[in-house]
Protein backbone atom coordinates (compact mmCIF):
# COMPACT_ATOMS: atom_id res chain seq x y z
CA UNK A 1 0.00 0.00 0.00
CA UNK A 2 2.98 2.63 0.61
CA UNK A 3 3.94 2.01 -2.86
CA UNK A 4 0.72 2.90 -3.87
CA UNK A 5 0.99 6.04 -2.43
CA UNK A 6 4.46 6.71 -3.31
CA UNK A 7 2.97 6.28 -6.76
CA UNK A 8 0.16 8.77 -6.47
CA UNK A 9 2.50 11.74 -4.84
CA UNK A 10 4.71 11.52 -7.56
CA UNK A 11 4.73 14.74 -9.80
CA UNK A 12 6.98 15.20 -13.33
CA UNK A 13 9.95 17.67 -12.64
CA UNK A 14 7.83 20.57 -14.71
CA UNK A 15 5.00 20.64 -12.38
CA UNK A 16 6.65 19.93 -9.42
CA UNK A 17 9.26 22.95 -10.54
CA UNK A 18 6.26 24.94 -10.86
CA UNK A 19 4.48 24.63 -7.78
CA UNK A 20 7.94 25.75 -6.07
CA UNK A 21 7.89 28.75 -8.00
CA UNK A 22 4.31 29.49 -6.91
CA UNK A 23 5.08 28.59 -3.27
CA UNK A 24 7.80 31.38 -3.40
CA UNK A 25 5.69 33.97 -4.97
CA UNK A 26 2.98 33.46 -2.58
CA UNK A 27 5.15 33.75 0.34
CA UNK A 28 7.01 36.75 -1.58
CA UNK A 29 3.34 38.73 -1.56
CA UNK A 30 2.41 37.31 1.47
CA UNK A 31 -0.65 35.17 0.81
CA UNK A 32 0.79 31.27 1.86
CA UNK A 33 -1.40 28.76 3.01
CA UNK A 34 1.00 27.98 5.94
CA UNK A 35 1.31 31.10 7.30
CA UNK A 36 4.91 31.29 6.52
CA UNK A 37 5.90 35.07 6.15
CA UNK A 38 9.55 34.87 5.14
CA UNK A 39 11.36 33.38 2.24
CA UNK A 40 13.50 30.75 3.25
CA UNK A 41 14.01 27.09 1.65
CA UNK A 42 12.45 25.58 3.99
CA UNK A 43 9.48 27.98 4.63
CA UNK A 44 9.55 27.43 0.29
CA UNK A 45 9.48 23.50 0.84
CA UNK A 46 6.75 23.87 3.40
CA UNK A 47 4.50 25.76 1.46
CA UNK A 48 5.07 23.60 -1.70
CA UNK A 49 4.65 20.07 0.50
CA UNK A 50 8.18 18.87 -0.21
CA UNK A 51 11.16 18.52 1.67
CA UNK A 52 14.02 21.32 2.00
CA UNK A 53 16.65 18.28 0.42
CA UNK A 54 14.39 17.97 -3.09
CA UNK A 55 14.58 21.58 -3.60
CA UNK A 56 18.89 21.56 -2.77
CA UNK A 57 19.16 18.22 -4.56
CA UNK A 58 16.86 18.61 -7.36
CA UNK A 59 16.03 22.61 -7.74
CA UNK A 60 19.19 24.03 -7.43
CA UNK A 61 17.68 26.58 -9.82
CA UNK A 62 14.50 27.37 -7.11
CA UNK A 63 17.19 27.54 -4.37
CA UNK A 64 19.05 30.46 -5.79
CA UNK A 65 16.27 32.11 -6.48
CA UNK A 66 15.29 31.63 -3.34
CA UNK A 67 18.72 32.99 -1.53
CA UNK A 68 18.43 35.79 -4.35
CA UNK A 69 15.08 36.72 -3.08
CA UNK A 70 16.68 36.66 0.56
CA UNK A 71 19.56 38.86 -0.84
CA UNK A 72 21.89 35.84 -0.15
CA UNK A 73 22.78 34.86 -3.87
CA UNK A 74 25.47 32.12 -4.17
CA UNK A 75 27.40 34.49 -6.46
CA UNK A 76 26.80 37.93 -4.83
CA UNK A 77 27.80 35.80 -1.48
CA UNK A 78 30.75 34.67 -3.62
CA UNK A 79 32.02 38.30 -5.12
CA UNK A 80 31.59 39.37 -1.47
CA UNK A 81 34.61 37.10 -0.10
CA UNK A 82 36.29 37.51 -3.09
CA UNK A 83 36.51 40.89 -2.61
CA UNK A 84 36.86 40.52 1.45
CA UNK A 85 39.93 37.87 0.43
CA UNK A 86 41.81 40.31 -1.69
CA UNK A 87 41.08 42.84 0.93
CA UNK A 88 42.94 40.62 3.55
CA UNK A 89 45.51 39.66 1.21
CA UNK A 90 46.34 43.51 0.90
CA UNK A 91 46.55 44.11 4.69
CA UNK A 92 48.89 40.49 5.08
CA UNK A 93 51.16 41.96 2.46
CA UNK A 94 51.42 45.05 4.40
CA UNK A 95 51.99 43.75 7.31
CA UNK A 96 54.87 41.60 5.63
CA UNK A 97 56.20 44.53 4.70
CA UNK A 98 56.08 46.33 8.33
CA UNK A 99 57.70 42.92 9.61
CA UNK A 100 60.28 43.17 7.20
CA UNK A 101 61.10 46.88 8.38
CA UNK A 102 60.67 46.25 11.86
CA UNK A 103 63.38 43.13 11.48
CA UNK A 104 65.97 45.76 9.97
CA UNK A 105 65.32 48.53 12.87
CA UNK A 106 65.61 45.55 15.41
CA UNK A 107 69.20 44.32 13.78
CA UNK A 108 70.28 47.98 13.73
CA UNK A 109 68.97 48.65 17.14
CA UNK A 110 71.30 45.57 18.60
CA UNK A 111 74.00 46.59 16.38
CA UNK A 112 73.89 49.98 17.87
CA UNK A 113 73.97 48.20 21.60
CA UNK A 114 76.71 46.18 21.21
CA UNK A 115 78.57 49.18 19.88
CA UNK A 116 77.14 50.73 23.33
CA UNK A 117 77.81 47.87 25.78
CA UNK A 118 81.48 47.52 24.16
CA UNK A 119 82.33 51.23 24.42
CA UNK A 120 80.58 50.62 28.76
CA UNK A 121 82.81 48.08 29.03
CA UNK A 122 86.01 50.35 27.94
CA UNK A 123 84.77 52.90 29.93
CA UNK A 124 84.56 51.05 33.11
CA UNK A 125 87.96 49.35 32.55
CA UNK A 126 88.94 52.85 32.25
CA UNK A 127 87.42 53.89 35.41
CA UNK A 128 89.03 50.90 37.26
CA UNK A 129 92.74 52.06 36.46
CA UNK A 130 94.73 54.07 39.14
CA UNK A 131 95.78 56.26 35.92
CA UNK A 132 92.39 57.74 35.84
CA UNK A 133 91.33 60.69 38.07
CA UNK A 134 87.33 61.12 38.77
CA UNK A 135 86.94 64.84 38.10
CA UNK A 136 83.40 64.58 39.85
CA UNK A 137 84.38 63.58 43.00
CA UNK A 138 87.62 65.58 43.33
CA UNK A 139 84.95 69.12 43.10
CA UNK A 140 83.08 67.89 45.70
Amino acid sequence: MKQKDKATNYKPAEDREKDLKIALYRIQKGRTRTGETKVTITAVAREAGVSTALIHNHYPRIAEAIREAQGRSSRAMRDVKQQDLIAERMKSAAYRQEIEKLRAKVANLASVNEVLLDENRVLKTKMNDRKVVDLTSKNN
